[in-house]
C-alpha cells in the first residue's frame, strides 16, 4: 500500500509484515455510501459585473468526498469566498474526482480549460502514495499541469499531498511510514509549484495538526476522508492564497515561521514548509535575482486565516451567498 520505491530496501519479512498491515488498515477503513456533492455553477450571483472562473482539479479531496451537501465542498465555500472579496460572482467548474492521482491530471486540465478559468486550486497527492506512484513520476504530471496552465494564463494554487500519518485505521509502524512519504511528496510538489510560478500551500501539515487533535469531528464516517469541518479548515487556509494570487488581497504575509522577509532556496523551505501548519510557499527574488546556487529563491508565510469578519465561507443550497 505505501512501499513506494523503498521497498526495495526493506527486508523481505519487514516488507511481507507492512503489506499485511496495510491489508488490514484498507479492511478498517469505512466506505462512504455516496459520492462527492455536484457543487458547480455560480456563485455570488448577487454581485455584478462578470464572473471570474475557478476550476478545481485533483482527487477526493479536492471534489469534497465525505461531504453530504454541495455548500460543503471545498469548491462551494472557496467560490462563495473568492466572490465576497472580489465583489464578482464566481463559477465554479470541478474536474477533480475521487480516485484521481496525478496521472489523471493531463485529462483533468484538458477539461478545466473548456472553462477559461482565471484561477485553479490543484489537490493530488495522497493516491499517490497509496498507489506507491514514484514522487518523480507524479512531480512530473504536476509540473506539465501548472505548465499548460500558466500558458493559458491561469493563476494556480497547489494544496499539497495530505499527512497519511493523521488515518487512525492505519496502523503502526504503516502510519509513520505513510506520513515520511506524504510529507515527501508535498515538499517535492512545492518545489515544483514555485519553480512554475505557482504557489503551493502546506495542506499536510495543517490536516496533521488539527486533524489529529479532533479526528471524530475532522474525519467523515469512512475514517480516511475529511468531514465537513475538516473542508472547512482546508477551505480557511487556502482562500488567502488564491485570493493573493489574483491580487484580489493585500499579499503582504501576515505571519512567519520566523523571519518573514527571508528568502531560502526551494528545496529547503520545502522541507521546512512540509512540516507546518498552513504555511505557503511562493517565489522571491534575492539581490533582483529569482534563483541562486541552488535553484529558485521561496519565501515561506504563515497566513493568518481568513478573518472573523471577512467573508463568509457559508453558501445556500442554490450557491448564493448566506
Amino acid at each position: 500500500m505505501f512501499g513506494g520505491g523503498g521497498a526495495g530496501a526493506l527486508g523481505a519479512g519487514l516488507y511481507g509484515f507492512l503489506h499485511l498491515e496495510s491489508l488490514l488498515a484498507r479492511r478498517s477503513i469505512g466506505q462512504l455510501e455516496n459520492g462527492a456533492p455536484h457543487a458547480d455553477g455560480p456563485y455570488g450571483r448577487a454581485f455584478p459585473g462578470p464572473p471570474l472562473s475557478f476550476v478545481v482539479i485533483g482527487d477526493s479531496a479536492g471534489a469534497g468526498l465525505g461531504c453530504d451537501r454541495p455548500d460543503e465542498t471545498p469548491g462551494a465555500l472557496l467560490a462563495t469566498g473568492l466572490a465576497e472579496i472580489a465583489e464578482r460572482p464566481v463559477r465554479l467548474r470541478t474536474t477533480a474526482f475521487s480516485g484521481a492521482t496525478s496521472e489523471h491530471l493531463p485529462d483533468q486540465v484538458d477539461d478545466a480549460l473548456t472553462s477559461r478559468p482565471d484561477v485553479a486550486l490543484i489537490i493530488i497527492g495522497g493516491n499517490d502514495v497509496t498507489h506507491q506512484m514514484r514522487p518523480s513520476t507524479s512531480v512530473g504530471y504536476l509540473d506539465d499541469a501548472l505548465g499548460r496552465l500558466h500558458a493559458e494564463n491561469v493563476e494556480v494554487v497547489v494544496g499539497t499531498c495530505p499527512d497519511l500519518g493523521t488515518i487512525e485505521p492505519i496502523p503502526q509502524p504503516l502510519r509513520w511510514i505513510a506520513r515520511r512519504l506524504s510529507r515527501q511528496l508535498a515538499a517535492a510538489q512545492m518545489v515544483t509549484a514555485v519553480e512554475a510560478g505557482a504557489r503551493a500551500v502546506s495542506l499536510g501539515s495543517i490536516l496533521g495538526e488539527e486533524f489529529s487533535a479532533a479526528p471524530g469531528d475532522m474525519f467523515a464516517a469512512d475514517r480516511f476522508h475529511p468531514s465537513a469541518a475538516g473542508y472547512a479548515a482546508v477551505a480557511a487556509t487556502v482562500l488567502p492564497s488564491l485570493a493573493g494570487a489574483l491580487g484580489l488581497w493585500d499579499d503582504e504575509p501576515s505571519a512567519a515561521p520566523e523571519d518573514d522577509e527571508a528568502a531560502l532556496p526551494a528545496v529547503v523551505a520545502a522541507e521546512e514548509a512540509a512540516e507546518l501548519a498552513g504555511v505557503e510557499m511562493a517565489g522571491t527574488s534575492v539581490a533582483g535575482h529569482e534563483r541562486g546556487p541552488r535553484g529558485r529563491w521561496a519565501r515561506l508565510r504563515r497566513r493568518a486565516r481568513v478573518p472573523s469578519d471577512g467573508p463568509s465561507v457559508a453558501v445556500t443550497d442554490s450557491g448564493t451567498i448566506s
